[in-house]
């Protein structure tokens, strides 16, 4: 399955012999997925139905879905029903001796339940075609995703490309920089431990030179490396993992920074952090 953003906009009209019907899905970032509906009263029926599929499709974002219901014209002008007219107009008459301010409008007449007469829905045909748009609008909101995610993929992964070169560097670095470091603790030592056991000096130089070892941190973070990269061949949703991920990416970077005793690993742990900061940013996007 491709990558998906959370972010997303898709929307559909389908005309009906009732009226036109219209649909909007929209999405923006949440860490888990919370749909919304705005609903005509006649289609609120279909809401569980609604729910069901947006969430067989979509794991992640804060989803709203909107449907609307434009009437149709009504072909040869209004359909009034006459009886009901004369019945109501017979009930003025007789109510007038008791009444006689008594006034109606005609436009409160014509909103009296039953006066207008509409085309009778069918109920079951109306809600079936509401989930067919439904389902087009929903193909369109996943394209869009899938196409914003190739779009964060991307963008990470020239971000992890640039991680691994800085840890590339690093390594290249470090023999230098260790060799370099024994030889300042050596002559230290040998300025204030003159008649110290030489046993005890060495020991104590190992220890110091453990302190400064990166390699289990550079190796840790091509791990990661590896790792996200593996990720984004998966089937399922990514974003929980990739934000656990770059916890581990930032905890690696952060111990390159403690350790350092050079300004270009110094340089290298800040560039590290941007990048991982930059692919955070990103992530916060992918379902």
């Amino acid at each position: 399955m491709p990558i998906r953003s959370m972010t997303a906009y898709a929307s559909g009209e389908h005309a009906t012999e009732w009226g036109t019907l219209g649909c909007e899905l929209r999405a923006v970032n949440h860490r888990f997925l919370e749909l919304g509906t705005r609903l005509p009263e006649e289609l609120r029926v279909l809401e569980p139905a609604l729910r069901e599929r947006v969430g067989a499709r979509a794991s992640r974002g804060k989803v709203d879905l909107v449907l609307r219901l434009r009437p149709a014209e009504v072909a040869g002008g209004l359909q009034v029903d006459d009886a009901l007219v004369g019945q109501l107009g017979g009930l003025a008459q007789r109510l007038r001796t008791h009444f006689p301010d008594l006034r109606v409008s005609f436009t409160e007449l014509l909103q009296y339940p039953g006066v207008l007469q509409a085309e009778a829905v069918d109920a079951a045909e109306l809600q079936a075609k509401v989930l067919s748009l439904v389902d087009a609008v929903l193909d369109d909101f996943i394209a869009a995703r899938e196409r914003e995610g190739g779009k964060l993929v991307a963008a990470i992964l020239e971000r992890v490309d640039g991680i691994e070169r800085i840890v590339g560097e690093v390594r290249t670095l470090v023999p230098a920089i260790r060799a370099g470091q024994r030889a300042k603790l050596e002559a230290r030592l040998a300025e204030l431990a003159q008649s110290a056991d030489p046993a005890r000096v060495e020991q104590e130089l190992v220890l110091s030179l453990q302190k400064l070892d990166v390699d289990e941190e550079l190796d840790r973070l091509g791990s990661h490396i590896d790792e996200i990269r593996r990720i984004f061949k998966q089937k399922e949703p990514v974003g929980r993992r990739l934000d656990f991920l770059l916890q581990e990416f930032n905890r690696e970077a952060n111990t390159l920074g403690s350790k350092s005793v050079d300004a270009r690993t110094s340089n290298a742990a800040v560039e590290l952090k941007v990048l991982i900061d930059q692919i955070r940013e990103q992530v916060q996007n992918i379902e």
